[in-house]
């Protein structure tokens, strides 16, 4: 054969592949399912929970109503009565008169007020006011004995199982180490030296005694959980740090106008709130066993200062500034 004749050929049947290609190309174009069908039909197949991606900013909707029937079952949801109606079903372990939804709205499914949806994927982690590496486990004590002011649970009780179990339901297609968006801490980075005086009249302007009564004591665990006084949780809880107090404040409070509050309203009613009377931690001397342990704690010391008028704002925010 000619080279042209060669050379002729070749070309030919390069342009056959590309227009065999074009074609298979565009039957499969045609064939294929359009994105949003393909995301309808998994929305209707897949059975709940949805847990979302850690690339996810969608929060995924989980309903106690969808728990399957096996034999966790009945301890999932025994779990999340304990943590929705905790000074209920856990009445002997509580000191107070809070339950876990009292901080994390809706026994911790709705996607505001420090969502636990996926929380198994945080532990084990370590916690520098433990100085060490704890399992869930061991920080569902740790808010026992100290926002619930009781005592743990024995290591294999039922109770302690039962939220076990209901954390990892809520927690089922996040791993370990996953990032949830919708559960950024709230915790206010740079805090301005707050008025008490000025708390206190917010605390009545910004109808916060509508849910938690003029004298702090509440209106319910679940309603309005008291913020002070002997049914409040204990000052070695994390909310007995102004920081945290503020950060909560202004990001969820109050209901329904929720970032609404300037840095220096919720500064004034953190403090307001925590020089308070409440009850005491007798362990603070084993706190950050191994350094770094944070200025803006509100002790029994402190309280009495900020009720006296002697406290020195400056050093308890020394860290927040």
């Amino acid at each position: 054969m000619k080279p042209l004749a060669v050379i002729s050929s070749i070309i030919g049947i390069c342009i056959a592949i590309l227009i065999g290609i074009g074609i298979n190309k565009s039957l499969i174009s045609v064939n294929e399912p359009a994105l949003e069908d393909t995301t309808q039909v998994k929305t209707e197949t897949t059975s709940p929970p949805q847990v979302a991606s850690a690339n996810s900013q969608v929060f995924p909707q989980i309903s106690m109503e969808d728990v399957p029937d096996s034999k966790m079952k009945e301890d999932i949801i025994y779990g999340y009565n304990l943590v929705n109606e905790t000074h209920v079903y856990a009445e002997e372990n509580v000191g107070n008169q809070l339950s876990c939804t009292s901080c994390h709205a809706g026994a911790g499914l709705r996607d505001s007020n420090a969502s636990l949806v996926g929380v198994m994927a945080d532990y084990p982690k370590y916690i520098a006011r433990s100085g060490d590496i704890v399992t869930i486990e061991e920080r569902i004590n740790g808010c026992m004995v100290r926002s619930m002011n009781g005592t743990k649970f024995e290591v294999n009780s039922d109770e302690l199982e039962a939220m076990v179990a209901y954390f990892k339901y809520i927690s089922e297609g996040v791993t370990i180490g996953e990032e949830r968006p919708w559960a950024k801490s709230a915790d206010m980075k740079a805090v301005p030296i707050p008025d008490v005086d000025n708390g206190e009249k917010l605390f009545t302007a910004k109808s916060c005694i509508a849910c938690h009564a003029v004298d702090g004591s509440g209106t319910g665990a679940n309603t309005g959980p008291a913020l002070w006084g002997e049914n409040s949780f204990n000052d070695g809880a994390g909310m007995a740090r102004v920081s945290k107090m503020a950060g909560y404040i202004q990001a969820y409070m109050p209901v329904g106008q929720e970032m609404t509050l300037t840095d220096q309203e919720a500064s004034d009613l953190a403090a307001y709130i925590l020089s308070q009377d409440r009850p005491e931690w007798k362990n603070h001397d084993k706190d950050w066993p191994n350094g770094g342990k944070p200025s803006d704690i509100m002790t029994k010391e402190r309280r009495e200062q900020a009720q006296n008028g002697t406290i020195n704002w400056n050093e308890v925010l020394a860290d927040f500034q």
